[in-house]
């Protein structure tokens, strides 16, 4: 009677052993992968051992956040002879597999979880499927597809009794992920102040308590030195640098008849003078970075370096936004150089206005490559512009239907950065037009009907009164 649950025993031993037996083995594992650059070929690597017979392998795409499964490869044993049949439950077997998914152009929009999971028969019954999955997340990696150096608030004036504040923007997009921006100014790199919020635009110049360095000698040659100085000296004795000033005559030469619409005035005004407040010192530069996701997984970086604008210094200097990204095997960049508009270069359509045409005289570009965008101011000296008003900003002026009073009228374009500014005057010379004759057309420059004439003939009289 005692041998009774000794026997039990051996046999629920037995009874476990030979379930243990029966009972698969499966373990599955995907093989780890670094992060990948778009556009590269990536195989996913699912290796499983097992010691059953296979049902299935189903690889995923997990999305939004786990929630949607996207089945983008299934092997279906029972319709596939190319696998290992065991029949044999006696011999315990183990065989490895794997099982692999190629991208061959991996895009950002593949990044994200990816999951194999494998199905075995259970060695007890063929009616029961033993299932394990691995997962493995795929970081795609894409270098910026572009990038970009612009001056925020351009267009803007040329400030000279005034300090102000500059801001240069480089944007730089597709990158994922967010790549490191800097700036360098003449090759060298910037030492900014970060910034977490923006200054506001009503703020004096910035200040830093960091102690300055000057920059003169690695940005003023020997003519901007004396210059300076020059004009230091001029300000001391209570004078005033000397300023060119538009030719003054403006008597028609009989020759004009037979030269083009508009006449160039040779001398240029450019501005070059600077107050007290400008100093030969290096500026303190400030740094503020912000980031946007796109849609698409990338992100768009804006770096804005702030300082106080010296034009006295800034002019002509190269500042450059580099890019390091782990996409990239060498720095992306961008340059730009501060310069102030010179040379505006003026062009008149028609090339031979007539009474009543529509004439437009327009700046099609400088002597030199200006930088940041100017913005453009045309005047009449010594009177009103053709509408009434006193000036009209844009690039290009647009007189319509030009009167005869107009011939040997003289225009001045402004054109400006907060690099400087520069003036360049035209004159505006008015043929007669054979299909208006003369008298007959208003101060617009149109012909008058039956109700002009009366109008017309009265001028006339008046002109004669007054040369008698």
């Amino acid at each position: 009677m005692r041998a009774a649950p000794s026997l039990r025993g051996c046999v629920c031993l037995l009874l476990a052993a030979i379930l243990d037996l029966a009972r698969a083995y499966l373990t599955v594992n995907i093989e780890p992968l670094p992060p990948v650059v778009a556009g590269d070929a990536v195989t996913l690597k699912c290796n499983f051992k097992t010691d059953g017979r296979m049902r299935e392998i189903v690889w995923y795409r997990v999305t939004d956040g786990g929630t949607i499964k996207q089945k983008i490869f299934t092997f279906d044993a029972m319709f596939s002879t190319n696998y290992s049949h065991m029949e044999s439950y006696r011999k315990r077997e183990d065989l490895v597999y794997q099982s692999t998914v190629r991208l061959p152009e991996v895009r950002v929009s593949d990044n994200g979880p990816y999951e194999c999971h494998v199905g075995i028969y259970d060695r007890a019954t063929r009616e029961k499927v033993v299932l394990a999955s691995g997962n493995i997340f795929l970081n795609v990696m894409a270098p910026p597809t572009s990038i970009e150096v612009v001056a925020a608030d351009s267009p803007a004036p040329f400030s000279r009794y005034q300090a102000q504040n500059f801001t240069l923007v480089c944007i730089v997009s597709g990158g994922k992920p967010a790549p490191m921006v800097y700036f360098k100014r003449d090759g060298e790199p910037i030492d900014a102040v970060p910034l977490s919020e923006p200054p506001a635009a009503s703020a004096g110049p910035l200040q830093d308590s960091r102690p300055f360095r000057s920059l003169l000698h690695r940005d003023l040659d020997d003519t901007k030195m004396q210059r300076s100085l020059s004009l230091l000296d001029t300000e001391n004795r209570g004078g005033r640098p000397y300023t060119e000033r538009p030719h003054r005559g403006l008597t028609p030469d009989p020759s004009i008849l037979l030269q083009p619409t508009t006449e160039n005035i040779p001398e240029t005004v450019v501005s070059r003078e600077f107050p007290r407040w400008v100093h030969s010192t290096e500026p303190v530069y400030f740094l503020r970075h912000s980031h946007t996701p796109g849609s698409d997984g990338t992100v768009e970086v804006r770096a804005r370096l702030t300082w106080t604008l010296n034009p006295q210094i800034d002019n002509e200097a190269l500042f450059s936004c580099e890019v390091k990204h782990p996409a990239l095997s060498m720095p992306m960049q961008a340059e730009v150089t501060l310069v102030a508009p010179k040379g505006p270069k003026i062009t008149m359509r028609p090339s031979r206005a007539r009474v009543g045409d529509t004439v437009r005289i327009l700046v099609h570009g400088f002597q030199n490559e200006v930088f940041p965008e100017p913005m453009f101011t045309w005047t009449r000296v010594g009177s009103r512009l053709l509408d009434g008003s006193t000036e009209f900003d844009g690039k290009e002026l647009v007189l319509e239907r030009v009167p005869a009073e107009l011939n040997g009228s003289m225009y001045r374009c402004t054109a400006q950065n907060p690099l400087g500014s520069t003036d360049t005057h035209t004159r505006l010379i008015v043929f007669e037009n054979p299909n208006i004759p003369r008298g007959t057309e208003d101060s617009n420059g149109s012909a008058s009907g039956p109700a002009g004439v009366r109008l017309t003939l009265v001028l006339t009289l008046t002109v004669v009164l007054e040369l008698t």
